[in-house]
């Protein structure tokens, strides 16, 4: 993949964040708590994986978006802990609501997971602005 490329995709993953973001609104309103969180964990993830491809680093599975998130981002310090443990929770949450039988998140569990969604695909989109420009 050339560079250009790179940063395409880069752009086209924080854009596919920032959409899915907005569709938690829908959820919430519609009162679809298990499907709010599962798109929290996409909006989040599309974040972390342009990270990872605007830095050109490479992984093959979520798990291991997660594990080279915690690894150059998280434990460099360049992301808070907090943001790094925000996001392998909601890794876990959208793997118990999706998997799991008699899962049934509410409305408290959304509303306290929101503002950190926002805050990681903030914090990374200020990230990759000076290089996305």
């Amino acid at each position: 993949m050339t560079e250009s490329e790179r940063k395409e995709l880069a752009k086209y993953r924080l854009k596919k964040a920032n959409e899915t973001l907005h569709e938690i609104e829908i959820l919430v309103h519609n009162k679809l708590w298990n499907t709010a969180i599962n798109r929290m964990y996409y909006a989040s993830y599309y974040a972390v994986s342009a990270l990872l491809i605007n830095d050109s680093i490479q992984a093959q599975t979520h798990s291991g978006v997660r594990q080279m998130f915690g690894l150059h981002y998280i434990k460099t310090g360049m992301i808070d802990k907090d943001l790094g443990k925000f996001y392998s929770d909601i890794f876990d949450k959208r793997q118990t609501g999706d998997y799991e039988d008699f899962i049934d998140f509410t409305n408290q569990d959304v509303s306290d997971l929101i503002p950190q969604t926002k805050d990681l695909i903030s914090k990374i989109s200020q990230i990759l602005a000076t290089t996305l420009s």
